[in-house]
Parts: C-alpha cells; structure tokens; sequence
C-alpha cells in the first residue's frame, strides 16, 4: 500500500514553456517509526518544512499537503472525522479551487480568493454526497476541520474551519527569544465566545449547544461548529433514514447548523518571523503554543514536526500513567489524542 502519497502530498510547481504548470512529487526522506509517519525535512520555494502524523485509526482520516509555485506557497491541515472522505476529497480538491480563483484574479491571491475555494470545495463534497447517498449514505455524516495557510507577496493569509491552529515563532528584538502568536481563530463549541456565536444565529434553539459528559457539543453531536462536510448538520435531506440514528436530530434544519465559510486572518511576513506550526487538535490538546515554539526553537529545523508529536504522545502518556512506549503500541486505539503536526520556515 503506497501509505504516504495518501496522507499527505508535497509538490513544487513552476512554469513551463508553453505557460502551463508541471509537477513533481519528492517522496524522499520520509519515514516510520511504530504508527508514527514523518517527513523530516524538505524544500519549498526558498523555505524547508517539516512534517509528520500518527495514525489514530485503523483507517487514516487525515490528510495534508503543502504546494509552492509561481503564486506563493500553499499549506493545509485536514482534520477529518466520522471517516477519511472528506479529507481526502478536500486534499484532492481545495488546493485546485484555490489556483482557479486566482487565477481568474489575474494570479492575485485575496482573502476572497480563498474563502471561494472553500465554498467551492463544500459544494462539490455535498454534490458527492447526493450523487452517493442512495449507495453511500454514511457519506453524509463524515466532515473534516480544514486549516489553510498561503503566502503571497509577503503576506501570510490563514482560513481556518474547525479547531485546528497555526502559531507563529517570533523573534523578540536582539534579545534571542521566541514568542509565540496564535493566527488562526478557532470553532469549537467548548469555547465560549463559539456557543454565544451558534445561539445568537439559532435564536429559537434552546439544544444548539448541549453540554454532555463535561464536553460541549453542536446539537450533542460534533464538537467544531465549522467544517467541510457533515452535510447533515446542513441539510434536512441528509438527516434522515438511512444514516446512524445517533446523527439525525428530531426537529427540522431550517439553516445550517454547521458552517463552511472561514475565518481568515492576514499577517504582513516580519523578518523576524522564524517559522510557523502548523498542527490538528491533537498536538494542541497536549502542548501549548509557548511549549509547542520552545521545542521548535531549541532543536536543529530537521526533524521539527515528528519532536512535536512526539513530545505530544509523552504528554498524552503522563496524563494517563502510561509509558511512551505502551502508548505507541496501542496508538490506534487512542482516536483523537493522537496529533499531526507541520513545521516550515
């Protein structure tokens, strides 16, 4: 099984003489180590990144990738949930949507640019969905976060559905230190100012947030209150017979409950900005961004993305009087605590 190409894709595009893009794909450098798969270092433009992810699952949800070309660079995390096609849909598609609004934009990169080609991306998904639904009706109930990073001209633009996050090393002045800046917003109903969002735009549902167990949930189902996908929280179609009673919810969906537009942040690049993490929930459930910097900063750039992770798992162990290496053998059955990061200068 040709493992790695699925769960994550690298490639650098440039122009060809007939004014078309040709790519390639560099497969070199990347490795195993139990369920832990990692790409130690690679180039991108004039940049180097690092990469790594732990399947959590016996079958991989996750996706990511990272493009550079002659329109900048492109990074996404997908953090799938409920099964592996929406992130695998959104890997294959997303970064496609992205070149041809820019491309219509005379190549200008805008955060209108990217904001349709997430729309785009959750049309097509729900388009699969009714095209599959009497075969695969399940189809409906799989989603995935979505974290995008593109800098164009200098310009950091960052488009975030779900609650993964990108952090920022900063240098401080000469005096050596790195601080760390959160860019992304995130959407979890277990943040507070997300549970006042979703009540102020369902005003007439007193189950929009549901606290069970000490978690909040949307509906008492999904943690994020954005994604791409979960096109039964957006549809009363899809919230029916024949999918798991556990999705369908009793009452109407008269507007989405889940939102597919997202938050965008623009960040003018500093020469003192040293390098950005990129990373799911899974690393940010066991690091903090101060601590997640720190190891970044203090180590050589090879290798940045698997120490992350696994300084993540050391944590998920401690926390559960485990060993590491208990952890690492039964990683599969951990789900959600197991993270995936990317590191790049």
């Amino acid at each position: 099984m040709n493992f790695l190409p699925r769960c994550w894709s690298y490639s650098e595009t440039s122009e060809s003489r007939g004014g078309e893009s040709s790519s390639s794909n560099t497969n070199g450098g990347f490795g195993k180590d139990g369920l832990l798969w990692f790409h130690d270092i690679g180039k991108y433009g004039s940049g180097e990144f690092s990469m790594a992810i732990v399947q959590a699952n016996q079958v991989l949800e996750d996706q990511s990738q990272i493009e550079s070309g002659p329109f900048g660079t492109f990074v996404g995390v997908y953090d799938g949930h409920g099964g592996p096609d929406t992130a695998r849909y959104v890997c294959d598609h997303l970064f496609q949507h992205f070149q041809a609004a820019s491309a219509e934009g005379n190549g200008v990169v805008t955060a209108e640019t990217i904001q349709r080609a997430f729309l785009e991306t959750e049309r097509g998904f729900t388009s699969l969905v009714s095209e599959n639904w009497n075969s695969r009706p399940q189809m409906a109930t799989v989603g995935s976060c979505c974290l995008v990073g593109a800098i164009y001209q200098q310009t950091l633009f960052v488009a975030n559905l779900g609650d993964s996050r990108v952090v920022l090393g900063k240098k401080v002045g000469n005096t050596g230190e790195i601080a760390a800046i959160q860019l992304s917003t995130e959407h979890n109903a277990n943040i507070e100012s997300i549970r006042w969002e979703l009540k102020d735009l369902h005003p007439n549902d007193p189950q929009i947030v549901v606290l069970r167990h000490g978690v909040w949930r949307v509906k008492g189902i999904i943690q994020v209150s954005r994604s791409i996908g979960d096109v039964y929280l957006k549809h009363t179609k899809y919230c029916r017979e024949p999918i798991n009673g556990k999705f369908r919810v009793s009452e109407p969906i008269n507007m989405p409950v889940l939102l597919a537009t997202p938050s965008i942040l623009t960040h003018p690049i500093h020469p003192n900005d040293s390098f950005l993490i990129f990373a799911s929930d899974g690393l940010w459930e066991h690091l903090s961004n101060e601590k997640a910097v720190q190891i970044v900063q203090s180590h050589p750039r090879k290798g940045s993305a698997k120490r992350l992770v696994k300084a993540a798992l050391h944590e998920a162990a401690k926390k559960r009087e485990m060993r590491y290496s208990d952890l690492r053998n039964i990683g599969k059955k951990l789900g959600g605590f197991l993270p995936k990061a990317q590191s790049g200068d």
